[in-house]
């Protein structure tokens, strides 16, 4: 599964241009069903029954062959409540899809749920590419997912996919240097003000500093500084509060409480197994890594919720399901893809795939509530209680890669090079502002 990958938007300003001219002119009115379907609003547990035989056709990303029980299971059972309803799965690796959405679109073939990262999705249905489906779905399916996380592709009112399965980072915590520091691992830091309160007295008592950070434009979302405006035609992060972020993640590094460094993931690890960082701030993947590579600080690490920052949310990173506005099958559609992020679904793929579910209900089970002690449970469960104030914020224009590129140089010429911070910030805006006048 690819919900990390990067480069996602391959050629996507062609890809747009042509699914848009693609859409035009094919009889499909959003919301209006076809004539294979029963024309009734509302879909997910109604199982209905098509007039005619419908088949669907129903792509994910890299999932075969590790779920193919899973989901041929799911889609069989999904036929036998569904009559005259077939289901096709296909699967692509993850660079593949959007140039395979947009072959297939142009040619008039159009998929009917497709799986897409949160960043291409709201891409797509601000340009008028999905189905918006807040006209299908009823108010008690579109509130069972986290509201954050649903939202992160709402656009002007209109929702563009359901979301999936997602992911979080938790606080891990290395429990010696904690304690050595006189503080008490079960009433860990809730914001990042009172992390790095914790990071300096880990700093002042026992030499280590706090963590080490990548330096990512995912810092501004953090503490509420828009990437751009609303209407995402200009860059926002020029403010005030941007530069009190950057002057107070300077001060640290320059203190010491922060790594002052550039530190990738391979970085992050090898500081944390070095016990020259008292925390870590990442997804549970990195549990494996620390496993191998310093087994006594895997035994000594503990799992906490993220503290929040200025914003008071915490990042995700989602999976979802989108009907493309050339699906010939738009009812049958949209109740596929709410089958499939369903609650009991969703849990039941969690407990398959090791992913963290977008449906409310799904967390109260117990495979999300019980721990056995081991660390990897612990982030499992933290990981879940993280997810009410999870949403997926996403730069949404084309040209995202580029404008996240242009921040993190901006960031690295400030805090690793000394470059001045408003100097700085007013050259990074321009730059930006001429790639979305260029890309968008």
């Amino acid at each position: 599964m690819g919900t990390n990958r990067k480069g996602f938007t391959v050629s996507l300003l062609l890809t747009m241009s042509m699914l848009l001219a693609a859409c035009g002119g094919n009889g499909n009115t959003k919301g209006t069903p076809d004539a294979g379907s029963t024309g009734a609003p509302g879909t997910g547990a109604e199982a209905t029954a098509a007039a005619e035989p419908v088949k669907l056709e129903f792509w994910t990303i890299a999932l075969q062959p590790t779920f193919n029980d899973y989901f041929n299971n799911l889609i069989t059972q999904y036929e036998s409540s569904h009559p005259g309803v077939t289901v096709e799965w296909k699967d692509y690796p993850y660079d593949a899809i959007s140039q395979r959405l947009l072959t297939s679109t142009a040619s008039g073939k159009s998929p009917d749920v497709v799986n897409l990262n949160t960043e291409f999705a709201s891409q797509l249905g601000s340009k008028g590419a999905l189905l918006n489906l807040n006209e299908y779905l009823t108010d008690e399916q579109a509130k069972s997912y986290f509201e954050g996380i649903y939202n992160s592709t709402v656009l002007g009112g209109q929702a563009y996919a359901l979301p999936w399965y997602t992911g979080t980072e938790v606080l891990f915590m290395n429990k010696k240097l904690v304690e050595k520091a006189g503080l008490d691992p079960a009433s860990p830091p809730q914001t990042r003000e009172e992390l790095v309160e914790w990071a300096r007295q880990v700093h002042e008592k026992t030499g280590a500093a706090g963590y080490a950070q990548q330096l990512v434009s995912k810092l501004f979302p953090i503490d509420g500084i828009p990437i751009l405006n609303e209407d995402k035609t200009a860059a926002a992060f020029n403010t005030p509060e941007a530069e009190a972020m950057i002057t107070q993640m300077r001060d640290l590094m320059k203190e010491g409480v922060v790594l002052k460094e550039d530190a990738d993931f391979s970085k992050q690890i090898q500081y944390f197994s070095g016990e020259q960082v008292a925390f870590q701030l990442s997804g549970p993947t990195f549990i494996n890594f620390i496993k191998t590579s310093a087994p006594d600080v895997y035994k000594n690490t503990i799992a906490v919720p993220l503290p929040t920052g200025k914003a008071n949310l915490r990042l995700s990173n989602s999976m979802n399901l989108v009907v493309p506005q050339k699906s010939k099958n738009p009812q049958q559609a949209v109740e596929f893809a709410a089958f499939i992020t369903n609650a009991e679904n969703q849990t039941a793929f969690s407990k398959v795939a090791n992913t963290l579910p977008s449906s409310k209900a799904s967390i109260q089970d117990p495979f999300f509530t019980d721990s056995d002690g081991s660390l990897e449970a612990e982030a499992k469960v933290a990981s879940s209680q993280s997810l009410d104030k999870a949403t997926d914020y996403m730069v949404g224009v084309p040209s995202a890669a580029d404008i996240n590129s242009a921040l993190a140089r901006g960031l690295q010429e400030i805090l690793m090079n000394g470059a001045d911070i408003k100097e700085t910030l007013n050259k990074v805006e321009k730059e930006v502002n001429n790639i979305i006048s260029q890309g968008s």
